[in-house]
Order: C-alpha cells, then sequence, then structure tokens
C-alpha cells in the first residue's frame, strides 16, 4: 500500500510503562471474567510440557524448533555486539524482519500490544512440520502462534508462553496453464493459475507471476505481505476493481486444522471452509500451508496520477473536495481506477492513484478537465507536488532495479527482485497511536448525498489526515468480481462500498529493548483521540460502516458486525465445527469472545 504516513515522532515515557499498562489491562479483564471453564499451559505450570517432550518434538521436524527472542535481544545482552548493529542496521525493512522468529512489521499498538516473542517456534518445512506442531499443542493445552511475514496490526502474529508455527521459508511458487482443483475435474474449465507456499510474499508472486511470465496475479498492495494472511483477511491491491479481491481469486488450498488433518480445501472439497478462509480473518481456522489463485491475461499498461494541491482556506477547500467528489463520481467510478486520494487538516488533497486497462494519453484526457479546474483557481489554490498522470508498461510494475519507486533489500544473498515500495517505508516498524476504518458506500456518492458526504469529509479532516483508498471498496468493479466477492466471508458491505477511508497515525519504531527508545504517552493518547474525532464525524452519516479486519481498530466493541456482518453467524458454524475446542484463537477471531484477551483461558462455550 504506497500510503500511508505514520510520521509525528515523539520521546518520553519508558516502554515499560506500555507494557505494564497492557497487563494492567489484561489482569482486571481477568479478574472481571466469568467463571473459567479451562486455562491452556503456560512456563512453569505442571501442564508445561517437559524438555524431553520439547526434544522429541525437535526430532519429529527435523531439527525445526528453534528458541524465540524478541528482536532486540542481541541488543540487550550485547549491545556493541555485531548481531545487535545487525538489526540496528536493518529494523527498517521489512524483509529482514520477515525473516526473524521474533520479528513483528509493527512495533506495538498504544494500549493495546508490545512484541513478546513466543518461547519456542517451528521453522516449519512442509505440512508435516505443521502437523507436527498442531499436535503437540493441542495435546498439550498449548497456546498456538501463526506467522508467515508477521505483517498484524492486531498484534496477530506474536503473543507469550506460546508455541509458534513459522511459515516463512514454505515459500515455492509454481505456474499453471490449466489448472483444476482437486475433485473438480470435469465440473468446472480449466485456468491459468499460480501455486504458492504460505510464507511467500507478494513480491514472490509477482515476480514470477507478472515479471517472469507476462500475467497477472490479484495480490496486495504491500510487496513484503504474506501471501496466506492477505488472502484470509479479504484482500485488496491497487486493481481490485479490475480483478477483484485476493479471497475471491482463491481456487484451492491447503490446510492444516486442529485435529492434525493436512485438508484439501475448494468449491467442492470442504467448501464450508473453503468459504471461510476467504476473508474470515487469518488465525482463526488452522495453519494454511498452500494457496492456488487464478491468474489472468496481464493488461500492456498499469497507470497513475498524482499531485498535491493546497487550499487557501477552509471554504476554499470545501469546494475542492467538493468538485473532487464530482470528478471522481462521473470519471473515476469505474473497474480501471484504483488506491487514493488524502485529505489533511493543513486542507491538502494528495492524489496517489492508479489505474489498468488505460494508456497514458487516455489517463491524461481524463484527469485534464481536472487539473484545468484547479490552476484556473490560483488564489484559492496551490500545487505543492506537481499534477500529472502518466503510465508504464504493466509487466515491468514491480521490477525492483531500475524503479525509484521501490527500495531494494540490499542484504547478502537476498533476491534481486525483493522490494518494497517507498510510500510503505514510514510504516516499516511503526508503533501505532490509533488506527480506524470505514467501508463507504456508493449511495454518498448519490446527489442527494453528496454535499453530507464532502460535509463530513470536511469535518472529518479537521481532526486527522483521512485516506480514502477506492480500491478497497468493491463498487464500481466489474460485476463478475462483485459475484465472485460476495462468495467471500468478507463483510458483504465491501461490495457496495466505493472506498474504505483508512485514518491512522504512529511514530517510529518502538521495539522492546531497541536502546534510547521512548513514548510520550500523552502526546500520542492525544493523536489516538483525533483519530477518533475523525472517525466518528464519518460515522454520523454511516453509522453502521463495515471496517476492513486487517485494518481496523483495535478496540473496536462491534467487531464481529464490522468485520463480517451478516456472515458472522454462518464462520460461527465453521468454527465450531473444525476448531471446537478453540486451538486456533486471535484477537478479535470468529470465536474469540469465548476466550480471555489473552486467548489463555476459556471462559465460555456458546
Amino acid at each position: 500500500m504506497k500510503r500511508r504516513s505514520f510520521l509525528n515522532w515523539s520521546v518520553s515515557l519508558t516502554l515499560a510503562s506500555l507494557v505494564n499498562a497492557s497487563l494492567t489491562t489484561r489482569a482486571m479483564a481477568a479478574i472481571n471474567s466469568p467463571a473459567v471453564l479451562w486455562r491452556r499451559a503456560r512456563p512453569g505450570d505442571a501442564g508445561w510440557p517437559a524438555s524431553e517432550a520439547w526434544a522429541a518434538l525437535s526430532r519429529s521436524v527435523n531439527g525445526n524448533l528453534i528458541k524465540v527472542d524478541s528482536l532486540f535481544a542481541p541488543c540487550v545482552s550485547e549491545p556493541t555486539g555485531a548481531a545487535c548493529k545487525d538489526v540496528a542496521q536493518n529494523m527498517r525493512n521489512p524483509f529482514y524482519i520477515g525473516d526473524q522468529p521474533g520479528g513483528t512489521q509493527v512495533s506495538g499498538w498504544l494500549n493495546a500490544w508490545m512484541p513478546e516473542p513466543s518461547v519456542y517456534a517451528i521453522k516449519a518445512q512442509n505440512a508435516a512440520d505443521v502437523v507436527a506442531g498442531v499436535t503437540f499443542a493441542r495435546e498439550n493445552k498449548l497456546r498456538l502462534v501463526v506467522k508467515g511475514a508477521g505483517h498484524s496490526y492486531q498484534g496477530t502474529s506474536n503473543a507469550p508462553d506460546s508455541l509458534l508455527i513459522w511459515t516463512r521459508a514454505m515459500n515455492q511458487v509454481t505456474l499453471h496453464e490449466r489448472f483444476v482443483p482437486t475433485g473438480c475435474e470435469g465440473k468446472i474449465a480449466p485456468v491459468s493459475a499460480v501455486t504458492s507456499g504460505a510464507g511467500a510474499v507478494w513480491i514472490d508472486l509477482y515476480h514470477a507471476v507478472t515479471t517472469v511470465a507476462g500475467h497477472y496475479v490479484q495480490g496486495g498492495g504491500c510487496a513484503d505481505v504474506g501471501v496466506a494472511g492477505l488472502i484470509q483477511s479479504g484482500g485488496f491491491g491497487s486493481f481490485s476493481k479490475g480483478f477483484g479481491s485476493a479471497a475471491s481469486n482463491l481456487l484451492e488450498a491447503e490446510i492444516v486444522t486442529a485435529d492434525g488433518l493436512v485438508r484439501v480445501v475448494n468449491a467442492h472439497t470442504n467448501p464450508d471452509l473453503f468459504w471461510a478462509i476467504k476473508g474470515g480473518g487469518g488465525g482463526s481456522w488452522g495453519i494454511v500451508t498452500k494457496i492456488t489463485l487464478r491468474t489472468y491475461a496481464l493488461p500492456e499498461y498499469f497507470g497513475a496520477a498524482w499531485g498535491t494541491i493546497k487550499a487557501g482556506s477552509d471554504a476554499a477547500f470545501q469546494r475542492l473536495i467538493e468538485h473532487f467528489v464530482d470528478f471522481y463520481t462521473d470519471k473515476l467510478f469505474n473497474p480501471n481506477w484504483g488506491e487514493q486520494v488524502a485529505l489533511a487538516p493543513d486542507n491538502t488533497l494528495k492524489i496517489s492513484m492508479v489505474c489498468q486497462g488505460l494508456d497514458g494519453q487516455q489517463a491524461k484526457r481524463i484527469w485534464q478537465p481536472f487539473f484545468d479546474w484547479v490552476k484556473a483557481s490560483s488564489k484559492d489554490f496551490s500545487i505543492v507536488d506537481g499534477l500529472g498522470a502518466g503510465e508504464s508498461k504493466a509487466r515491468h510494475w514491480w521490477e525492483v532495479e531500475g524503479n525509484h519507486s521501490m527500495i531494494p533489500d540490499k542484504r547478502e544473498g537476498a533476491p534481486k527482485y525483493h522490494g518494497w515500495w517507498t510510500g510503505d517505508q514510514d510504516q516499516v516498524g511503526v508503533f501505532l497511536h490509533g488506527y480506524d476504518s470505514l467501508w463507504l458506500p456508493s449511495s454518498l456518492l448519490e446527489s442527494e448525498n453528496r454535499q453530507q458526504f464532502v460535509h463530513a469529509l470536511f469535518q472529518s479532516s479537521r481532526h486527522k489526515e483521512l485516506q480514502l483508498h477506492f480500491n478497497k471498496g468493491l463498487a464500481g468493479a466489474m460485476p463478475e468480481m462483485i459475484k465472485n466477492a460476495r462468495d467471500t466471508a468478507t463483510n458483504p458491505a465491501v461490495c457496495d462500498a466505493f472506498a474504505l477511508v483508512i485514518i491512522a497515525d504512529g511514530e517510529k519504531p518502538a521495539y522492546p529493548g531497541l536502546s534510547g527508545t521512548s513514548v510520550d504517552v500523552d502526546e500520542a493518547a492525544k493523536d489516538a483521540s483525533q483519530i477518533d474525532l475523525a472517525a466518528q464525524a464519518l460515522y454520523k452519516i454511516v453509522p453502521n460502516a463495515g471496517s476492513y479486519v486487517s485494518e481496523s481498530n483495535y478496540f473496536n466493541p462491534d467487531w464481529q458486525q464490522a468485520f463480517w456482518g451478516k456472515n458472522y453467524s454462518r464462520l460461527q458454524t465453521v468454527k465450531k465445527k473444525y476448531d471446537p475446542d478453540g486451538l486456533f484463537f486471535v484477537h478479535h477471531g470468529v470465536g474469540s469472545e469465548e476466550w480471555s484477551a489473552d486467548g489463555f483461558t476459556r471462559i465460555s462455550r456458546s
């Protein structure tokens, strides 16, 4: 997502206070909880496995059981050592963080969570390793955590006193010219597809599918996000209005469920579980080990439009917002255009949009009337960053070499095609103050509602920058893509939404053990409050707006409805069938309301 700005760097209070606050919150929750049904084992408990049991587990996974340290543990034990220097030099490299068993792409969230490593991790090489870990955790009543690349704002890919199943090494990518899901022979026509191990990240697929083979696969915007996690959350990329969500393009998956079975799931084999993993949230259903996605013919061009405009007054900014909303509705509300515009408290509108299916001249002709309108009102508007539109050969879109919009992973031995967007740099290791997202229904674009919508956007922007991600709402997409998205577990609100608005902020990395790191909790709390106020201005006109589970408010009290809408009851049924004892737990995941906040104590059974 070449998008979010997480600036606002501040210092003052030690991280210890943040961790203690989080622990205090969990302790109070436990005190006020209903009667305990049973607890998972922690180190020191009588039920914690003996060293001999861990040794046997290690042998069963060919020595791939490892102890897990926090990311900056080397800097605590030996501040001047080579290991500390290595992590300090690479902590802004998302691929490096993903390669560390204790690494998380976010360094915490105010009053929500801080990174805490598992006791052990299985560095899984295949499904058999995953089966061994799942079986061991189930039989010993352990807290189980699943991680691929570690991209979880909600902190779901880490937990203390747990066993981690780490799929990072399962990253093989295979292309198919004519793929038919298992058991579907003669029932559906073969299609071109790509199969990937759960540990691959999207740049691995974009390289193989687009750069090398000249096809297209619908994945995520961030090149370093894990493929399995994105699909299980729904998944949107820059061109989702043209090709649908990532989840809606899933043809088949392999998953290890709580009973230790390796299951193939598709539209005809275990279809209920197949539906659930298509947007039902990662870490709740089992451990996905392999996925197969449909691929498409690649458009000749991808294009973009860019620039930043500053209004000279509040009144002028409202006019600018109104004119842009009119322009979007008339010219951009279609399958061609995605990505975002940002509206900020300093009365700026930043354009960062992309397109598919158009060449550069077509893109320029579409945007020229809007650019001309802005330039004709020089007394009201100034151009901060030049306005423009253009094209690029689609096959070169994810090529790192020579691409000034991407940062290469320069570590020795790293794949030459690994890189991340410059626009994503600020979110690597970010410490979050707050976050919220709302799906905006396309009815807001109707003439009778548009003025109210423009006013709400302006009022929201008085508190915080808001980003309208047009590719994360599927209204305006091809009818086939909307139909396919309705056959996923994602909140159906996405199909009626023309955009997802994201309001978020944070500051520089604040990993435990990082020298010189402190967070001014009071200032961070004030920032979080402004995020809440900005969101409330929009909730006034869409009080029941859905929210995208991967990019959402950690503290959302109505998360079941917000994340999944009417699909939640169906998801509960699937959860009870495949994981009745709740082996798989994540914060605000399906079935998590039956557990304490830390996932260790079962407090109810519905």
